[in-house]
């Protein structure tokens, strides 16, 4: 089992910057993609960014790509995704998760085992 505690998230103005960061405990010993996934209220679930274990391969959705930062520092067991130039319509609740699977990208919601509990974003205009 692994638990995932997303923190970082908050107010803040469009244009401005936020760092998100999730920690994993428990079988943290398995070797494991993480991805940010993002829900706004009345939407489904959204893939954001997702980063292999090993930290050198990064995947972004067109949204986001160009504006936010995947990356991860396993010997802390947390990813984070710095997240600039934002826009009110980056307001969401964003998810961090974890996959143990081989497949890399993973962009659906089904294929990851672990979640956070969701930080809040809101981007004021």
């Amino acid at each position: 089992q692994v638990e995932l505690v997303e923190s970082g998230g908050g107010l803040v103005q469009a244009g401005g910057s936020l760092t998100l960061s999730c920690t994993a405990s428990g079988r943290t010993s398995i070797t494991y993609a993480m991805a940010w996934f993002r829900q706004a209220p009345g939407n489904e679930r959204e893939f954001v960014a997702t980063i292999r274990w090993s930290g050198r391969s990064t995947y972004y959705s067109d949204s986001v790509k160009g504006r936010f930062t995947i990356s991860r520092d396993n010997a802390k067991n947390t990813v984070y995704l710095q997240m600039n130039s934002l826009k009110p319509e980056d307001t969401a609740v964003y998810y961090c998760a974890a996959d143990v699977g081989v497949t890399w990208p993973v962009l659906t919601t089904d294929r990851y085992e672990y979640w956070g509990q969701g930080t809040q974003v809101t981007v004021s205009s």
